[in-house]
């Protein structure tokens, strides 16, 4: 399992090229029980990833009040989460030559250690502000697996027809366990009491209810721990990199070399069209939900228990029914998403609007904002392997993900110099929207992994 002969292995073809062109060996697939196991480790592995990165934006209120932090503060922890894809070459180099599973168990440690900085109980304020920021950052070293990897694992072990699903839950899960944070720190974390005066410091360095909330932020720092640490050695101890026989015509086919499936991708104008139609909303998407509640105080929504973008698996029941339908289904995402923007941009101006500014509302317009974008992440998956096929998914979707990274890295940067007025985000947030409306309307879809699976397998 980890010595090199069995690596090597892993990079053989199971179907050589000749047999796919003639009729002397037949082409044998199968598909085994474990794949859901295999799928349900992968996606816990990105849910907690997601909530770990996620974790400071809906506390931090308390956050600012437990340890000082101010809102340039919390935009750099959120910011970590693009710098760690500035490696990515590395991860996505690691994930072709030597599989799914030391790709994966890297990030899973990664994390691990990542979550066990943050929890450090010291005194020292300095030390411990730093200890986050560096947990933060190690948790960010395990995002290029962890959000390019799906397509490549659903095209491992599933077979045509379930492919699709399966890459909808395992890209989908990390935004899930983004959500989710909105949910478990507020419910862990209570939000400061502004009737208690902030200079009434006791011996312990500050006043009861601020010690409180020091330790019930601790809480959450060992919660995230422990769940990270009980999946870790889930993954050490079972993680196969790829399955027996392979459950497609795809999965057994020869793939591109790293270096030559880089220069494919750079060289392809379609493909670099439809990234960039990924990566623009996704990006800004991902840096406005990181400060989302700092977009919602002003509105008197504040560290409360909002999320966005929760029922977005109901969106992929249907996936593996609607093949060969990718541009369509895109188009009306992006429309959703551009209506569900605007329409939250127009509240948040409701003294020049006059629209009705409430918590339900606001709820609303976010969540249909986080259904509709992320329910269009593993479409856009699907759409780039079909597109640049046979380039290996791992490094398809290792360059969009960076590329989305990179978009929400930009943006957080500009952040942490902008911190007063965030009303320009909500503006680039429908910008985005639009922008990548377009792109898709202009794009000319093509299926050529399908077609080898449909026409080459029968």
């Amino acid at each position: 399992m980890g010595t090199a002969s069995s690596e090597q292995a892993e990079r053989e073809p199971l179907l050589s090229p000749s047999s796919t062109e003639t009729n002397d060996l037949p082409v044998y697939s199968r598909v085994y029980g474990r794949r859901w196991l295999v799928l349900t480790f992968f996606s816990l592995l990105g849910f907690l990833q997601g909530m770990v990165w996620n974790s400071w934006g809906p506390i931090q209120n308390s956050a600012i009040r437990a340890f000082g932090f101010n809102k340039s503060d919390i935009a750099v922890l959120v910011l970590w989460g693009p710098v760690g894809y500035i490696p990515w070459l590395l991860f996505m180099w690691l994930m072709d030559n030597k599989g799914l599973r030391v790709s994966l168990l890297l990030s899973a440690f990664l994390m691990l250690l990542g979550s066990a900085l943050r929890s450090v109980p010291l005194e020292e304020e300095l030390l411990r502000r730093w200890l986050i920021h560096g947990g933060q950052l190690l948790n960010g070293l395990a995002g290029p697996t962890v959000m390019s990897a799906g397509p490549l694992l659903s095209t491992t072990w599933f077979a045509p027809d379930q492919r699709a699903t399966a890459t909808a839950v395992a890209t989908l899960v990390p935004y899930l366990g983004s959500a989710a944070s909105f949910l478990l720190g507020p419910l862990l974390v209570p939000a400061p009491n502004d009737s208690m005066p902030t200079t009434a410091r006791g011996a312990s360095g500050g006043t009861p209810h601020d010690l409180f909330i020091r330790d019930r932020i601790q809480l959450l720092m060992y919660s995230e721990f422990g769940a990270v640490a009980v999946l870790f050695g889930a993954v050490l101890l079972y993680f196969p990199s790829r399955p027996p026989m392979p459950p497609s015509v795809a999965a057994a086919s020869q793939r591109l070399s790293y270096r030559s499936s880089i220069i494919r991708l750079l060289s392809n104008g379609r493909f670099l069209m439809i990234a960039v139609a990924y990566a623009v909303p996704l990006g800004v998407v991902a840096g406005w939900s990181g400060v989302l509640d700092m977009i919602l105080t002003p509105a008197k929504v504040s560290q409360v228990r909002h999320s966005h973008g929760c029922p977005e698996h109901a969106s992929q029941a249907f996936a593996d029914s609607i093949r060969g339908m990718l541009k369509l289904i895109l188009v009306l995402m992006l429309a959703g998403a551009s209506l569900s923007a605007t329409w939250f941009t127009l509240t948040c101006l409701t003294r020049l609007t006059h629209l009705p500014s409430t918590a339900a509302t606001l709820y609303t317009s976010c969540i249909l904002v986080g259904i509709f974008i992320n329910s269009s992440v593993p479409m856009f998956f699907e759409l780039f392997i079909e597109t640049v096929y046979p380039v290996p998914e791992g490094i398809t979707c290792g360059v969009v993900t960076f590329l989305g990274n990179l978009v929400m890295g930009l943006l957080l940067f500009f952040l942490t110099f902008s911190c007063t007025d965030l009303s320009w985000l909500n503006w680039c947030l429908t910008g985005s929207c639009l922008f990548s409306l377009m792109l898709i309307l202009l794009f000319r879809e093509s299926y050529d992994r399908l077609y080898l699976d449909v026409f080459v397998s029968a």
